[in-house]
């Protein structure tokens, strides 16, 4: 195997890591590669994996946002208490009047952004503040605890379920699966319709992109939109994962989740990323920070740890882009010389 292009390919680096490091953390613990330890890893992580595939369309636009925790914070806290108050219990409902809120609120961004021509950081950053400070003012910090039963039970349902001697049962969650099947409609989405590839092209070039016939309003709208979308359904997933709602529970792991899809291969300047990547960073990513867990560091190391994941993913991404435009040079030099 030419191992030149596995350090070329960040899906393959990433797999090789991730085996890697699943051995050793065996190695400290035996049941790390337990079937129950693995659904419970990936329950645990199924609410960053959804913000992630958000994320990763916002950076490959050359865009960014921090307000998509801020959102489905709202989100969840809105749709939760307004079930409660009409006595509703309807998971699917739920999960529809979440996408659509979700929506609106990330569409209120890419109007901002298209519009007003400001930098999408900031941006991002002040309707971040501006709805969670709304809605610690409207809710003064009180938490949910009386969640509908339905809600609770999405996280509950297992696909493929296995009967252990002791009588538990394991298997994969179903609020997991649902992360598969949106990271796959997400890559069908990116390599397969026009709209994806003008997705790459703004991120790339925004200039050549409308020269070559590409909307840009249409694709930044709908890139914020879709977004906000993701990550009101990410709210509903999070509330029946952790049973309570918690005005602040969410806010605060951006980095965390920006951490993850940099890792995976997106970069912070637009133009490249992948779904597989993703998926594969968030794994790498939880875990990088389970194997913490296990070998009992502080927890106040975990932001070290994320600050660390970013500059490193970052590097790796830079000494890519120009190892590529020496490529490119090179190619144009050999043209030019006489033959």
């Amino acid at each position: 195997m030419d191992m030149s292009k596995i350090f070329k390919s960040r899906e393959l680096l990433l797999l090789l890591l991730i085996i890697v490091f699943s051995i050793a953390i065996t190695y400290i613990n035996p049941a790390f590669m337990s079937l129950d330890n693995i659904a419970d890893l990936l329950k645990a992580n199924t609410v960053l994996g959804i913000f992630a595939l958000g994320v990763l369309l916002v950076l490959i636009s050359g865009g960014f946002d921090v307000s998509f925790t801020a959102i489905a914070q709202v989100v969840q806290y809105a749709v939760v208490y307004y079930f409660l108050q009409a006595n509703l219990d309807n998971i699917y409902l739920a999960i529809l009047c979440s996408i659509i809120i979700g929506a609106v609120m990330g569409s209120l961004n890419g109007v901002i952004i298209y519009y007003f021509k400001i930098t999408a950081i900031i941006v991002t950053i002040a309707t971040n503040s501006l709805f969670y400070g709304l809605l610690y003012v409207v809710t003064q910090g009180d938490l949910i605890y009386d969640i509908p039963p339905s809600f609770l039970g999405l996280a509950e349902l297992k696909i493929f379920p296995l009967h252990a001697a002791n009588g538990a049962l394991y298997g994969i969650s179903f609020v997991t699966c649902l992360w598969f099947l949106l990271a796959l409609g997400m890559h069908l989405f990116l390599r397969h319709t026009v709209l994806g590839r003008s997705v790459y092209a703004i991120g790339g070039n925004p200039v050549s992109a409308e020269r070559v016939g590409f909307n840009l309003k249409k694709t930044t709208l709908f890139i914020y939109t879709l977004v906000g979308a993701i990550s009101g359904f990410a709210s509903i997933v999070q509330v029946s994962i952790v049973q309570t709602v918690i005005p602040n529970s969410i806010v605060g792991s951006e980095l965390q989740v920006i951490a993850a899809v940099v890792l995976g291969g997106a970069s912070v300047t637009g133009g490249r990323g992948s779904v597989a990547g993703t998926l594969l960073g968030v794994l790498l990513f939880a875990i990088l920070s389970n194997s913490l867990t296990l070998m009992k560091i502080s927890p106040y190391y975990y932001n070290v740890f994320t600050g660390l994941v970013i500059l490193f993913s970052v590097a790796i991404n830079a000494l890519q882009v120009i190892r590529q435009r020496r490529s490119r040079v090179r190619v144009l030099v050999d043209i030019k010389e006489p033959s």
